[in-house]
């Protein structure tokens, strides 16, 4: 009887001591390189989250400590620290990186060592098969087919409907993969492709590729663009004297592209902006509050909440419901709780069902993202028409 007691007491200790530990999670974002400036606003809205959890006292009696590392915009690199972050410093949990090519390289990791891993930026999500990896954009299983769609349906909501289309793309595996199927769609709609053009991802001279547009003459140019390349693109239009009838860019950075007078009337994927309907939702304005303090004390140049203020915030919610859900932090048993629940964030429900002949965990056909225009110097959703913003419609 002694010993049973012994034991008991013992490992009551133990648990009280694990309790103390801080909870440790590891990611790696591209804190310098192309994917740098986009990655600053997800680094800005994990550390939201992890002061308000903590504020809170933690996940399950645990204080968070984020373990963070600078991938440098390099999946190699990316593996590499995903394996010291498992190996060397023991992290419990593991999130993703920004970007499809980075998360790829970490979910390998991942499925090596058995790890959950919630990723918010993965484009390609057909070659996914991995059965622990949980993606919290809010996006479709099948983007090639959902996102152009929902571009095309917003330009032909507009008073003047375009005709034709040039389609561009940085080599980037998710933007190429999200034009590509643009370009299927475009021709299936009636819409007359009168230019396909590729650049090398990095690329910094887009002098040659404005020249190719502007002798294309589209009525709409759909460019697969994320981070300063619709800057650059812009830029270099501007010098040859040309402004596109109407223009769409992927995943822009929000603040330097709305920076620019030539950017006007530019269009670009959403998940979250800061105005009704979604700012009504008291946790959505509790932490656009928080965003914009931190994101003006770290010196980004846009404070707002949008796409990816959004959707890295949303990653950390799900983390947070799944371990007060599942009451551990478990990986398979927070994957179970993910397959029998949805999570309720601040762009909206996500839900991971199980779809046959689909990737694990995705909505096919279904996604909450959303079409937003610049007006006047802000972004502002405009389709569909049900999310955009009071008074707004497509210009």
């Amino acid at each position: 009887m002694k010993s049973i007691f012994l034991a008991a007491a013992l490992a009551l200790a133990v648990s009280l001591v694990h309790a103390q530990q801080p909870l440790r999670i590891g990611s790696t974002l591209s804190l310098t390189g192309p994917l740098g400036p986009t990655s600053a606003i997800h680094k800005v809205a994990g550390e939201v989250w992890v002061d308000e959890v903590n504020r809170k006292g933690g996940l399950l009696g645990r204080k968070v400590e984020w373990v963070m590392k600078d991938d440098q915009s390099r999946p190699d690199l990316a593996r590499t620290l995903y394996e010291q972050l498992l190996t060397v410093d023991k992290v419990d949990l593991i999130v993703g990186p920004y970007a499809t090519a980075n998360i790829l390289s970490a979910m390998g990791v991942a499925q090596r060592y058995n790890k959950l891993i919630l990723h918010n930026s993965f484009g390609t999500p057909r070659i996914v098969k991995y059965d622990l990896q949980f993606p919290t954009s809010g996006g479709s299983g099948d983007p090639e087919l959902v996102w152009p769609n929902l571009v095309f349906d917003a330009v032909a909501s507009a008073p003047r409907p375009p005709k034709t289309v040039a389609i561009l793309t940085s080599k980037f595996p998710s933007l190429h993969f999200i034009s590509v199927g643009a370009r299927d769609i475009a021709k299936k709609r009636g819409l007359n492709e009168v230019l396909y053009l590729e650049w090398e991802f990095g690329n910094r001279e887009f002098g040659p590729v404005a020249s190719r547009i502007k002798d294309a003459k589209p009525d709409l140019l759909f460019v697969g663009a994320t981070g300063l390349d619709a800057v650059m693109l812009l830029e270099a239009m501007k010098k040859i004297d040309y402004q596109p009838p109407a223009h769409f860019y992927m995943f822009p950075s929000p603040g330097p592209t709305a920076k620019l007078p030539e950017a006007k009337g530019a269009l670009a994927f959403t998940t979250f902006e800061e105005h009704p309907p979604m700012t009504s939702n008291p946790r959505a304005a509790q932490y656009v509050k928080a965003f914009h303090e931190r994101a003006k004390a770290a010196g980004l140049p846009d404070t707002a909440v949008d796409l990816h203020a959004s959707i890295s915030y949303s990653t950390w919610q799900t983390l947070e419901a799944a371990i007060n859900g599942a009451k551990s932090v478990d990986d398979k048993a927070l994957a179970q709780w993910l397959r029998g629940n949805s999570v309720d964030t601040i762009m909206g429900r996500l839900s991971w069902p199980t779809v046959p002949e689909g990737p694990p965990h995705y909505m096919m056909g279904k996604d909450i993202y959303k079409i937003k225009q610049l007006q006047e110097g802000k972004w502002l959703v405009v389709w569909p028409k049900e999310f955009a913003a009071p008074g707004a419609r497509l210009q």
